[in-house]
């Protein structure tokens, strides 16, 4: 399974005929690695409404036929814009032929383009032999510790750029918290606002706990 970091928080995770993108936000992104019109995903996942995840949801969804797992409430606005949609809550799982994926608690805000406010998400992903768990936007919380003691987790893809999320400081506790094999950290430098020093990051966590820490630059892809 690869994981192909597309700037921000964007992901594309793929194995075999199946790419599943995560928080699409390419327009307007200055450190996207590729053009919202070049994606071609089987399946969309959403963390939360905000524009620097939601982005170009419902462009990708319309042009392709990817369906979209999101939030509940944040479904029901993009099926009114005639999308396919999986509407699951906190808790709740979506199971499709590759894999399924899994809402788990983020601590944040959520509120659309378009104003719909809802409950923001981290994913527990199973694609390709791999469980990958996208925080979302969010600070570490203890129960970070369930998520990973439920399923041991391959990859966290890990906001730490602070101000808007947790900085790459709190975030070593997330990685202590969670204990995958590999960090890959998003959500940094995107913006004057969530500048940081990734390489800092990664020497803390390596220091503290038994991750690997990956540092992909927009448009590299991690193995697993």
């Amino acid at each position: 399974m690869e994981v192909r970091f597309l700037g921000h928080a964007c992901f594309e995770l793929s194995d075999g005929d199946t790419q599943v993108l995560i928080d699409p936000f390419l327009t307007g992104n200055p450190k996207a690695a590729i053009a919202a019109a070049d994606v071609s995903p089987t399946t969309i996942l959403l963390t939360h409404g905000h524009a620097d995840h939601f982005g170009d949801t419902v462009e990708i969804a319309k042009r392709t036929g990817a369906p979209v797992v999101a939030i509940v409430e944040i479904a029901n606005e993009l099926a009114e814009e005639g999308v396919e949609t999986f509407d699951p809550n906190i808790g709740g799982s979506v199971t499709f032929d590759w894999g399924w994926v899994r809402l788990v608690p983020a601590w944040h805000t959520s509120t659309t383009p378009r104003g719909t406010v809802s409950t923001p998400a981290g994913l527990v992903i199973s694609l390709g032999g791999a469980t990958v768990y996208h925080l979302g936007d969010t600070c570490a919380f203890g129960d970070m510790e369930m998520i990973g003691r439920r399923q041991a987790i391959d990859v966290a893809l890990m906001c730490i750029g602070g101000h808007y999320t947790m900085d790459r400081t709190e975030a070593v506790e997330a990685a202590q918290l969670i204990g995958a094999t590999t960090v890959i950290p998003c959500h940094y430098n995107t913006f004057p606002a969530i500048e940081t020093d990734a390489q800092v990051f990664k020497s803390d966590v390596e220091s503290a706990t038994g991750s690997n820490v990956v540092i992909l630059e927009p448009g590299d892809v991690h193995t697993t």
